[in-house]
């Protein structure tokens, strides 16, 4: 590349060491790219993806810096400070900002557990701290060590996680399925009085009929939309049947709705619309499920797990549900793989007591 000094032009060799920098990113890409291809729903693709984006940035910032041109320097390294103040202005926030979410949802939902875990996280990040230094200094230096230690791993843990879950879900909204699907599958959601769609199930239902009607004028191939739901306690009909009836009243064939009325969970909702699909006569056919955005990741792994190939594509959802809606889900699927965190918390708990002793033990040298 040239600089100038002293108004001329000098002539200065990169190193090759710089061009090679752009393969650390390149090399993560293509093994995020290699594992999302085969698995959309491996929650551990949000490390791969991660490694991939970091570096890309940093290889990006040093070219950036090492291009020597002034004004691009100047804008890239405002935008990034204005990115860090945000970030740090939105985490030191962050409880208010949950707590404020929780009093929406208490105006605008039913007050269950489920639907307050945005104000119990926010108390949480507000009373733990104190409770904590409260604690420490009435115990003993070792208990106090651990007291300290542990929670935090415990936290970074979690934390951890939730992050990779909040990459994955965002990846999988740009899920945009061809328009050549044999079978859009609408999820079931709770009815409204025993037998009316609610909002929330309106939206789901119209995402797949778009969908539906999309492909239809753009491909003239026909799909048959399955709508996937059984009868719960407090409901009159089956939750597949109110959807299909919903869908017929606003423009689907009736030819082309099909209702699957004996499922209770989602995993059922794949497993019995799949033995639809299978007594359908179309052989190796073309599937996707249709969901709340929030919901699109997890209901994935549970088509996985039927052995339905279906991707998923996400209906809008209230932004002000969405924080709560999206810590359930993390919650869900945290505990689907309960044994695996309950090794790794043991772990945690091993070396946060040798990371005592070892604080107890250099204290007394």
């Amino acid at each position: 590349r040239s600089i100038d000094v002293n108004d001329a032009a000098v002539w200065v060799p990169v190193p090759v060491m710089f061009y090679w920098g752009w393969l650390v990113p390149l090399i993560f890409g293509t093994i995020f790219g290699w594992r999302y291809h085969r698995d959309k729903v491996r929650l551990g693709n949000g490390i791969w993806f991660s490694l991939f984006f970091y570096s890309f940035l940093t290889m990006l910032a040093i070219t950036i810096l090492g291009s020597n041109i002034h004004w691009l320097i100047i804008i890239s390294g405002t935008l990034f400070v204005l990115l860090i103040l945000l970030i740090g202005l939105i985490f030191t926030l962050q409880a208010f900002l949950l707590l404020w979410n929780a009093w929406i949802m208490w105006r605008h939902e039913s007050h269950t557990l489920a639907n307050m875990l945005t104000l119990y996280l926010g108390l949480a990040i507000l009373i733990l701290p104190f409770l904590g230094n409260l604690l420490s200094s009435h115990v003993p230096q070792p208990v106090s060590y651990f007291l300290t230690v542990f929670p935090n791993l415990v936290i970074f843990y979690l934390g951890f996680w939730f992050y990779n879950y909040l990459t994955m879900l965002t990846i999988y909204q740009f899920n945009w399925p061809r328009l050549r699907q044999d079978y859009i599958i609408v999820l079931g959601a709770g009815l409204l009085d025993g037998d009316r769609v609610s909002p929330l199930l309106g939206q789901r239902i119209m995402r797949g009929l778009r969908f539906y009607q999309k492909q239809q004028r753009k491909t003239h191939h026909r799909a048959v939309m399955i709508f996937s739901g059984g009868q719960g306690g407090d409901e009159t009909v089956p939750e597949g049947q109110a959807m299909l009836e919903y869908a017929i009243a606003h423009g689907l064939p009736a030819t082309d709705g099909w209702a699957e009325t004996q499922s209770k969970t989602t995993l059922q909702n794949m497993q019995f619309s799949k033995q639809l699909i299978a007594q359908g006569p179309v052989k190796n056919p073309r599937t996707i499920f249709v969901t709340n955005n929030y919901h699109t990741f997890r209901a994935g792994m549970f088509a996985k797990q039927a052995g339905l190939k279906a991707d998923g594509i996400g209906a809008r959802t209230a932004r002000f549900f969405l924080p709560d809606a999206i810590i359930r889900e993390y919650i869900a699927i945290f505990v689907r793989n309960k044994w695996w965190h309950a090794v790794a918390m043991l772990g945690i708990l091993i070396v946060s007591l040798l990371l005592t002793w070892f604080d107890v033990y250099q204290a007394s040298l």
